[in-house]
């Protein structure tokens, strides 16, 4: 049975926006209430038709084929629950609200209702509250509706970002590895020729010839730096249990020689297990260690690795008592080839930090640095806890030991 309500006559000297006509399927086995029903939207001012569904089967094949704006259903039917609509349609995949329009509906009940996934409910003596109660939950349902298509359009951006992202790697990984070749012939031979004929020719061309040559090498140097960031996004996506005390000695072990030469105090405490690329993680180690030997003061320098457990995190920290960083650039120091120094003061392209961030991220982690000029720089990263991984490794203090590496700080 189908029902066409219009709304009271406006004055044609009036224009108006007139609103689409809403479809309203009832939940509904007595024909007085329907009618009573059917009056109240009129009076409400709504332009609607309207169905009757009695049992459950009429209103899964409703909602099938006549896709009702809202669903007005009593709660009581004999042979089924106007509250069931809401399971109906949720086994359809249909966002439709359901507002109860019942004779009696205790608060505990009602609350249960609510809670099973009812928009509102209207006793069936209060039916003037009906017409708000609809348009709000049309107004809900609008806003769930832009709610998903934002969602949904954020996932698309972020996919789109990922793939994006994904492509620039794969750019930045084949440039800079096609580029190496011809760059080597390229300082080859400006080396070739400043040794065969540096003071040969006059003074000028002695200077072009070590322009050349110096170009080619730091350009060799940021293209194998490229790469080795690229890497770091491409490679060591297997992770394990790992143990960061042996992670810190094999960083320590390649930096041997500038620690040995350095006179270095390493002194490593308590570190935990994790769930961890063993590969990227020493290179994290390492470049932090290495900034500590190469960013120093006229003493020797002081390295302290230690890690505490926060919350769901390890927080592992690695101070020294080196030169600082200003606080004004310590937002910028994990930037890919962003320098805070001259390459006459500190040589390096400013990757290292980058690649650490990087790898950190990958592991869901994060990374900051405290410092304070002439006082020293405390590199500090975050990574996730395992449950299943509560040991700890015994601490222990290394005096003189291990090769070298590092990053250049900015």
């Amino acid at each position: 049975m189908t029902k066409v309500g219009t709304a009271k006559a406006v004055s044609a000297q009036s224009p108006v926006k007139i609103a689409p006509a809403l479809h309203f399927l009832m939940v509904e086995d007595n024909d007085a209430d329907h009618d009573l029903i059917v009056r109240e939207l009129k009076t409400g001012g709504f332009r609607f038709t309207s169905e009757m569904a009695q049992t459950s089967e009429q209103f899964r094949a409703r909602v099938r084929t006549l896709h009702p704006d809202v669903v007005l259903a009593d709660y009581n039917l004999g042979q089924w629950r106007g509250i069931e609509a809401v399971e109906i349609l949720r086994q359809e995949g249909l966002d439709i609200p359901v507002i109860l329009v019942t004779g009696a509906l205790g608060d505990t009940t009602a609350v249960e209702c609510i809670k099973q996934g009812a928009t509102d409910y209207v006793l069936k003596d209060s039916l003037p509250k009906l017409p708000h109660a609809i348009r709000r939950a049309l107004h809900e349902q609008q806003l769930r509706k832009q709610r998903r298509e934002a969602e949904e359009e954020l996932a698309k951006k972020v996919k789109e970002l990922a793939r994006s992202n994904q492509d620039l790697e794969q750019f930045a990984y084949v440039a800079s590895h096609d580029l190496q070749e011809p760059l080597r012939m390229v300082a080859a031979y400006t080396q070739l020729l400043a040794e065969k004929y540096k003071g040969k020719l006059d003074e000028q061309a002695d200077k072009y010839i070590h322009y050349a040559v110096d170009g080619a090498t730091r350009m060799q140097t940021l293209v194998q730096d490229l790469l080795a960031f690229s890497r770091s996004g491409r490679d060591g996506t297997e992770m394990s249990a790992t143990d960061t005390k042996d992670v810190v000695q094999q960083a320590l072990l390649n930096l041997e020689a500038a620690i040995q030469d350095s006179k270095t105090q390493i002194n490593v405490g308590d570190l935990p297990t994790v769930h961890a690329n063993a590969g990227q993680l020493r290179q994290v180690f390492q470049n932090f260690i290495g900034n500590a030997l190469k960013f120093r003061k006229a003493e020797p320098p002081v390295v302290q690795i230690l890690a505490q457990r926060e919350g769901p995190e390890w927080i592992f920290s690695v101070a020294d008592n080196g030169i600082g960083i200003s606080s004004d650039f310590l937002n910028d120091v994990f930037v890919i080839f962003h320098r805070l120094h001259t390459r006459d003061e500190y040589p390096g392209n400013g990757i290292g930090l980058a690649i650490c961030k990087r790898i950190i991220e990958r592991h869901g982690g994060r990374v900051w640095v405290e410092s304070e000029k002439g006082v020293g720089t405390t590199f500090k990263f975050a990574l996730p806890t395992d449950k299943s991984m509560e040991t700890t490794a015994h601490g222990d203090q290394c005096t003189n030991g291990n090769q070298s590496g590092g990053a250049s700080r900015g």
